[in-house]
């Protein structure tokens, strides 16, 4: 609900789709520049008041802005460097809550652990577009912000009721010697690089394609925040498909290699989506794409998970997640820069094709992620 109305919001006030893409980049670069020491924070305290203040800090920003925006005052100034905060807070949040998970289920149900947590995420996607919608066409987008911000009380109350295995070690020296540690530890691991150089790139090729979402809903479709709201919910059913099969096939052989043929199949339904001018070819292109996305995301993520120990958890999703969510800004923000001069159709084609390139090199070259 907070990035659709906000999405729409930037591309109203600023009439400028490079905005877009600063703010997704504004949003994402604190957890590429800071989540590395919430990593370290992550296996020294306990994750769930880490995840708490990160809540709060969220909650907060999300008032502010509806405040802003009620009172006339809001301008893109205001909504970039609010990003920039929640962007922060995710970076402590992020290791956190991923080194979180693996502690409440056995090994083995890891794998389906991170596919339901994406299927609960984007059934949010989904109810939260619809709910958005009616907020913002009939209460406008103050509301949006509200009632995301008093959403989080939520969660945070969930987070103080529940219980984690994990107990943090006292004594484990200081922060740069702890995250020596952890490169160290994902050095020693043979296909952790590999994963950690996907994480990066597959993101950063694959998310420009949701953040211009209003750009081909209004320029390319010529459609209102009806429109938008319409794609939006056809990602989010798609990304349920996704999670659903990794969640019942999680126990089976070869994930790395369903990974990337995944991967590839991501890519030829962005080059489709990008080119297609036909409404309904884009929804069913969109929501076959949305399911290879996040099945892609999921699988790669356990395969991080299943190789990592409960000790070092907490660097090693930071790292992990520094690839995975740092390939955002700087796609979304490259991608932005392009999509001024070339459009966004041309853009998020040859990103893509680009994906098509990445799945098929690590699969016929760099075998060790298809062996897994």
């Amino acid at each position: 609900m907070q990035t659709q109305a906000q999405n729409w919001l930037v591309l109203e006030i600023s009439r400028n789709p490079y905005y877009l893409g600063l703010d997704a980049f504004l949003g994402q670069i604190p957890i590429f520049m800071f989540t590395l020491a919430g990593g370290v924070i992550a296996d020294r305290v306990d994750r769930r008041y880490v995840l708490v203040g990160s809540q709060i800090v969220q909650m907060t920003c999300a008032i502010v802005l509806a405040l802003l925006f009620q009172l006339g005052l809001v301008q893109v100034w205001h909504i970039l460097s609010l990003s920039f905060v929640v962007g922060t807070a995710q970076a402590f949040g992020g290791p956190a809550y991923q080194a979180l998970i693996p502690s409440l289920v056995s090994k083995d149900d890891v794998p389906a652990a991170i596919a339901l947590n994406s299927i609960q995420f984007n059934l949010a996607r989904m109810i939260g577009p619809a709910l958005g919608l009616l907020a913002l066409t009939r209460l406008g987008p103050a509301w949006c912000f509200y009632l995301n911000g008093f959403s989080y009380l939520a969660v945070i109350a969930t987070l103080l009721l529940i219980r984690s295995s994990f107990r943090p070690q006292s004594g484990q020296g200081s922060v740069l010697a702890s995250l020596k540690q952890g490169f160290a530890f994902i050095q020693n691991q043979p296909v952790m690089p590999s994963l950690i150089v996907m994480a990066f790139l597959m993101t950063m090729l694959g998310i420009p394609l949701m953040t211009f979402l209003p750009v081909f809903a209004r320029d390319i479709y010529k459609q209102g925040p009806n429109g938008y709201t319409m794609l939006l919910e056809v990602a989010g059913a798609g990304s349920i498909l996704g999670a659903l099969l990794v969640a019942g096939f999680h126990k089976g052989r070869q994930k790395g290699k369903i990974a990337l043929i995944n991967l590839m199949l991501l890519g030829l339904g962005v080059i489709v989506f990008a080119l297609s001018r036909n409404l309904i070819v884009s929804y069913v292109v969109l929501f076959l794409g949305s399911a290879a996305l996040i099945s892609v995301f999921a699988l790669i993520s356990s395969l991080v998970q299943e190789v990592t120990t409960h000790e070092m958890r907490g660097r090693v999703m930071s790292v992990y997640n520094m690839a995975f969510r740092g390939g955002m800004p700087f796609g979304s923000l490259l991608s932005g820069k392009f999509v001024e001069g070339f459009g966004a159709p041309l853009v998020v084609a040859v990103n893509g094709a680009l994906l098509i390139v990445l799945g098929g090199y690590f699969l016929l070259f760099r075998k060790r992620v298809a062996s897994l």
